[in-house]
C-alpha cells in the first residue's frame, strides 16, 4: 500500500466512525425530544389539576388569609 491508500483508508475509518456517531446522537436527540414533549404533557395536566385563586369557599384569597409578616 502506498500512502494514499493509507490516507484514504484512515479517512473511511474516521467517516464511518463520525456516521455512527451521528446515528447514535441523532438517536439521543430524539429520544430527549420524545421525552420532552411527555414532561410537557404531564405539566400540562398537573396545571388543569391544580385548584385556581380561590379557596375552597370560591372567594378570592384575601388580606386576612396572608401571613403576617413576622411568620
Amino acid at each position: 500500500m502506498n500512502a494514499h491508500e493509507e490516507r484514504l483508508q484512515a479517512l473511511e475509518v474516521k467517516a464511518a466512525y463520525a456516521e455512527d456517531l451521528l446515528d447514535e446522537l441523532n438517536l439521543l436527540v430524539y429520544r430527549q425530544q420524545q421525552r420532552i414533549e411527555r414532561l410537557e404533557q404531564e405539566l400540562a395536566e398537573l396545571r388543569r389539576q391544580m385548584p385556581g385563586p380561590t379557596d375552597a369557599a370560591g372567594a378570592p384569597p384575601g388580606s386576612r388569609d396572608e401571613l403576617p409578616p413576622h411568620y
